[in-house]
């Protein structure tokens, strides 16, 4: 039999009714998260079992790598949706949203205001892993003369950020809120994202959290953040995120 120890605290004691995942990737077959509809179900449940009932899930918008529609990710949606309700589960309240690569395509959407929201004004983006776009605050600045505001994913894991700790504020200046990675917390990016997540903990940088979830082992990784210490550092953003309810 397993047993917890003092210091290990059960998933579905660290999500409550209203908290909101604002960030994973749950739509069959439209980019690298499940694969099928089976397999969204199955990542689903898995994360129902952890206490999340509420669901805003964002697939890639990414040029021509991940050239998602607004009908084709609000079509799956509904698909999913069918199917939990076809099982049972009623009691989950699952929307999609996306999360846009900041490229020339975004910018043509943005435009043309063809754009999916987390809720309200909220817009859930992010940028290359290996630098950032030339005209990056051009970008935020047209996002918000739009009226959106931009969520920035999981800035911890921008490499060339971590020694230029500054470029933090100054995207917070520009306007961005930032999403962290609960992954970020683990081992799953390596060590220097988990030091820049400190960082920006300490630097109480972050607005609200995300699963990022794309299959069964960042599943299996989540249950490492429910530890007292970990649980203490983020239940104030826990808390944030029953905004996009």
């Amino acid at each position: 039999m397993f047993f917890l120890t003092k210091k290990e605290i059960p998933l579905d004691k660290v999500f409550n009714d209203d908290f909101v995942d604002i960030h994973s990737h749950l739509l069959p077959g439209i980019d690298d998260g499940a694969k099928n509809l089976d397999n969204s179900i199955e990542l689903i449940k898995k994360m129902y079992s952890y206490g999340i009932k509420n669901f805003i899930t964002t697939p890639h918008v990414l040029g021509d790598v991940y050239p998602n529609s607004t009908e084709l990710i609000l079509s799956k949606a509904a698909l999913v949706r069918k199917e939990l309700k076809n099982i049972g589960l009623d009691d989950i309240n699952f929307r999609a949203a996306a999360e846009y690569m900041m490229d020339e395509q975004f910018v043509e959407r943005l435009k043309a205001n063809d754009i999916l929201t987390l809720k309200d004004n909220y817009i859930l983006v992010e940028m290359s892993y290996f630098s950032a776009p030339y005209n990056l605050f051009e970008v935020l600045f047209e996002i918000q003369l739009k009226g959106y505001k931009p969520v920035l994913a999981h800035p911890e894991r921008y490499n060339f950020y971590h020694n230029d700790f500054q470029k933090y504020y100054q995207l917070k200046k520009a306007g961005c809120v930032f999403q962290l990675n609960l992954l970020s917390l683990t081992e799953q990016y390596g060590k220097g994202v988990q030091k820049t997540t400190q960082k920006l903990l300490k630097e109480n940088l972050y607005d609200f959290v995300g699963t990022d979830t794309h299959h069964k082992n960042h599943l299996r990784l989540l249950k490492k953040i429910g530890n007292k210490k970990t649980v203490k550092q983020i239940e104030n953003l826990i808390a944030k995120n029953s905004l996009f309810k």
